[in-house]
């Protein structure tokens, strides 16, 4: 690999992160798939690290809102304590799944392009059947989202650590299952994303230090950078969109890649 490619490969990576993580589609199976069909690889640890870079995007878009709830929280308000509450509870299982299991799913299911394929295909199918399924919506603001509500959100989000499950599909259909309206669903992953990848990026990062040289750090900057920025894009327009068009778009997304990758797979053996 010549040194151009080689920073144009975390580049596209970084892109499409940013593209995807929010998105209900996995932005680890999508980078997955990317290395394995057209050799836009890198090595695990780049594809965690990479991931903060959404996480600071979250985190300037919502900038405002972070500190009122800050502020309230210090300030002893209500409200603000039990949504804290429910976001350890929501990030707790995997939290825990994701430490015991770290080694066998990046060494073992991140080779399996089979796996990742038939994880887009069937979370898309569940995908398209909540979006259109009759449903009771009791929760419209994620203020208001109870404790257990925000457990059983987490335990489907312990499906997420399965490469082409997707962590924001998880938690998006967990809380559409118990009352949640599509908007205030996705809304929801977007904070429980924080300690989740922030404590995934320490863990990584402490875990991989010795092998993070200066051509992968150069490599993880560039993906950083770029999943930060478009990131912050998707994140800024991605609620006003599922409000409108809900998310049957990105159901049929996760079926047709998945389905391409079978195809792929069955028919040229790759």
């Amino acid at each position: 690999m010549n040194v151009d490619q080689g920073l144009f490969v975390p580049l596209i990576l970084g892109i499409l992160e940013g593209l995807t993580e929010f998105l209900p589609v996995s932005s680890t199976g999508h980078l997955l798939l990317a290395g394995h069909f057209f050799g836009l690889s890198q090595p695990a640890t780049f594809i965690v690290l990479i991931q903060l870079g959404a996480i600071l995007a979250v985190i300037t878009v919502y900038f405002a809102k972070l500190g009122l709830l800050i502020r309230d929280a210090l300030t002893g308000k209500a409200y603000a304590w039990r949504f804290a509450l429910a976001v350890i509870l929501a990030c707790l299982p995997a939290i825990v799944a994701g430490v015991l299991a770290r080694d066998y799913i990046q060494q073992v299911i991140y080779e399996s392009p089979l796996v990742i394929c038939i994880s887009l295909v069937i979370g898309g199918i569940i995908l398209l059947i909540v979006d259109r399924m009759p449903k009771q919506e009791k929760y419209d603001d994620i203020y208001d989202f109870p404790w257990h509500m925000a457990l059983i959100v987490g335990l489907f989000q312990m499906l997420s650590l399965i490469p082409g499950v997707s962590r924001s599909g998880s938690t998006v259909v967990g809380a559409m299952l118990f009352g949640a309206t599509k908007r205030s669903a996705a809304e929801f992953t977007f904070f429980i994303a924080l300690p989740i990848m922030v404590g995934a990026f320490g863990y990584d990062l402490y875990k991989s230090r010795e092998l993070i040289d200066m051509s992968l750090g150069l490599n993880i900057a560039i993906g950083f950078a770029a999943s930060f920025v478009v990131g912050a894009i998707v994140v800024k327009y991605l609620l006003g969109f599922v409000t409108k068009h809900g998310f049957a778009p990105f159901a049929w997304w996760r079926i047709l890649v998945g389905g391409a990758g079978l195809v792929a797979i069955l028919a040229f053996g790759r």
